[in-house]
């Protein structure tokens, strides 16, 4: 096993893109994607976090599953025995096959024959760990007498509950695919596969079938993924099934969101990695049927999130109990849970309602989660990671023992450090999309993509340094051919923090954002939040745009108790926090003035290259006397993503501007 190991933290993942797997995919819905293999990352920003996922973060975890025993329970498995001790959790098996569907797809962007190797022998150890009819459960069969006592006794017994059966097989099949079309091997493919048509035979409304869902959602967006990949049709009816079952089951409850049928909720409820799943499973399956009843309750459900449950870095899931939304409003910020993997489910559902509906409004909400509320659960060198993202911090643990607020290298439970292995080395695929003869630039990051468009090849070199500032410059590097550029303008530089009234900006900027197609500006209306140039594109036509990016003040709706009297921070796609290292007073204290001044300062060698924002402010506390006293203070503020790689201390996000909001502390040697 230590072999194993070894050849994944020596792998260099050279390489560049195969020719050939690059493509864009046909994924059954309206917009199609554009594969991250197909797009060549040169970034500075995300060019940085993509070399941290390859070279620390996969690497580490693959130590980990070693490390901690869970390539042990396959090897377990394979020859049970009624002595084994069934430890861990339930769900281990995941921690292996997140890891590597992050590895295959650094694997399709930088080819590397050691790192495939690696997996092929991790391969072998659960291929041998699969029983007969396909069934892949190490909990249960490694010790089938006494299996891990989340698991019930028999297959299927307690998957509503702590089994994660279905659970192990969603993630199974995103990494089995992800392996596929990466590796053009079947060696994963088939073992999800022959464990996909176990369940099929198993579960559902036929005579002898047992009628359950997923306690834990993935499966259906999983099985949704596999259909696509194999043609299969019985696994889109599975994934179906397991929503339309949803509330008519023994489990009827807000937790699992199956309080009633998924076509009669309205509201996002329960434990929020759950829900962000089981609502990207709703989306593909509207997309893919073409149910107007799918796409009408996936569309409340959104309204519901991003109008009341959202919180400014795009983090979902207010509660530490249950892990779980709280009610319309509830946002608090110092005991705010927002999940790691809530935070890439909120991507997942985003990216599918705009495959569903073509409309800039997802990326919005996208693209706020993914700069704020996601890589902040990572650090920036790849070797730690954040379970819970509060928005304030004031030193003391307001969570579990296993769940704190300083980052570690890994989890008891691990979902949030194998989930990030595994969505990073996606990001390139989220930049572009096509439909017929348009091409959707939603996303602003220094690359080079090769497109079919219209069955035509095109390639585009986009240059930026977004988001530290709001210049693009795009380039058709090959290709003439009609079609139209659909360029994303941005809800921030439109004076929309969000599209919904949750969050509003508090002052009088007005940001503009300008186009030019070889130095001639173009104009036009916005349609859902593109702007279209449409024309017949020749080799070396340079597409170039402005937005202004201003340091902004946010203030939260009335509704929002948590932020009366108090503003946020941000500039362009980042919100921004003040953290104590660099200020010389309490954060927790500060009272900002009521027209702040920002002054943005490039700090390019610390925490891997900031802008900051330093104002003018007030820090209050109580003098000899017991007075109040204000003393001026210069406040710095850094990105939120970035805190807490400098030890611990205080950290705000919502800051307050009216004095009822405000602390004060007793002065130094009271």
């Amino acid at each position: 096993m230590k072999t194993l190991v070894t050849l994944a933290l020596v792998a260099t993942f050279a390489g560049s893109m195969s020719a050939q797997k690059k493509q864009t995919i046909h994924s059954g819905y309206p917009i199609d994607p554009v594969s991250f293999t197909a797009v060549k990352v040169t970034d500075g920003f995300w060019g940085q976090r993509l070399d941290a996922s390859r070279k620390v973060t996969i690497p580490l975890a693959f130590s980990k599953c070693e490390e901690t025993g869970r390539y042990e329970n396959f090897i377990k498995a394979a020859h049970p025995s009624d002595d084994y001790k069934v430890e861990g959790f339930s769900f281990d098996d995941t921690d292996v096959y997140k890891t590597i569907e992050g590895a295959s797809y650094s694997l399709q962007t930088y080819p590397d024959k050691k790192l495939e190797k690696y997996i092929d022998s991790v391969l072998v150890i659960v291929a041998g760990a699969q029983e007969p009819d396909g069934y892949l459960y190490t909990a249960r069969t490694m010790n089938p007498k006494h299996p891990h006592n989340w698991s019930g006794p028999e297959r299927w017994s307690e998957v509503e509950n702590l089994s994660h059966e279905f659970y192990n097989l969603g993630h199974m099949v995103e990494g089995a695919v992800a392996h596929y079309q990466a590796t053009g091997k079947r060696n994963f493919l088939d073992i999800a596969i022959r464990y996909a048509d176990c369940v099929c035979r198993n579960i559902g409304e036929a005579n002898g079938q047992k009628r359950v869902i997923p306690g834990h959602q993935i499966a259906e967006m999983a099985l949704v993924r596999l259909y696509t990949v194999t043609g299969d049709k019985k696994y889109l009816d599975q994934a179906k099934f397991f929503l339309d079952a949803r509330g008519t089951t023994a489990r009827k409850d807000m937790y699992l969101q199956s309080h009633k049928p998924v076509l009669e909720q309205d509201e996002a409820v329960g434990h929020a990695v759950r829900a962000g799943y089981m609502y990207s499973g709703m989306a593909d399956v509207a997309a893919i049927t073409g149910d107007s009843s799918y796409i009408k309750a996936i569309d409340r459900i959104w309204e519901n999130i991003v109008g009341k449950k959202i919180y400014i870095t795009g983090g979902i899931g207010a509660r530490h109990e249950g892990e779980a939304f709280g009610d319309n409003y509830e946002l608090p910020n110092l005991t705010a849970y927002n999940e790691t993997c809530a935070a890439i489910g909120n991507v997942y559902m985003n990216y599918r309602l705009f495959l569903l509906h073509g409309d800039a409004k997802y990326f919005d909400v996208l693209e706020r989660t993914l700069y704020n509320g996601l890589i902040s659960g990572v650090s920036l060198d790849g070797g730690k990671f954040f379970y819970p993202n509060p928005l304030s911090y004031d030193g003391k643990y307001h969570f579990n023992a296993d769940h704190t607020i300083t980052r570690q290298p890994w989890f008891g439970c691990a979902c949030c450090p194998s989930n990030i292995s595994r969505f990073i080395p996606s990001l390139p695929g989220y930049v572009y999309a096509v439909k017929d003869d348009r091409v959707y630039v939603n996303l602003f990051l220094s690359n080079r993509a090769e497109l079919k468009v219209n069955n035509k090849k095109v390639t585009l070199q986009q240059e930026t340094a977004y988001p530290w500032n709001g210049d693009i410059r795009l380039t058709v590097a090959q290709g003439n051919a009609p079609f139209t550029m659909k360029i994303r303008i941005p809800g921030w530089v439109r004076n929309n923090v969000l599209p919904s009234d949750l969050y509003a900006y508090a002052d009088n900027q007005k940001p503009t954002y300008r186009v030019r197609l070889n130095g001639q500006e173009v104009q036009g209306k916005l349609t859902d939040g593109y702007l279209d140039i449409n024309r017949k594109w020749k080799k070396g036509d340079v597409v170039e745009v402005h937005f202004d990016m201003l340091p902004r003040v946010v203030k939260a709706n009335d509704k929002v108790e948590a932020d009366k009297g108090r503003v946020a921070v941000e500039r362009g796609p980042i919100v921004y926090c003040a953290e104590w290292p660099d200020n010389n007073f309490n954060v927790n204290t500060v009272l900002l003035n009521r027209n702040p001044q920002f002054k943005v300062v490039e700090k390019p060698d610390m925490l891997y290259g900031i802008n900051e924002l330093v104002t003018d402010a007030q820090s209050l506390s109580y003098n000899e006397a017991g007075k109040l006293a204000a003393k001026d203070v210069q406040l710095t503020l850094i990105p939120y993503y970035a805190w807490a790689h400098r030890g611990e201390g205080n950290m705000d996000v919502w800051l307050p501007m009216e004095v009822s909001a405000a602390s004060a502390m007793p002065q130094k040697g009271e």
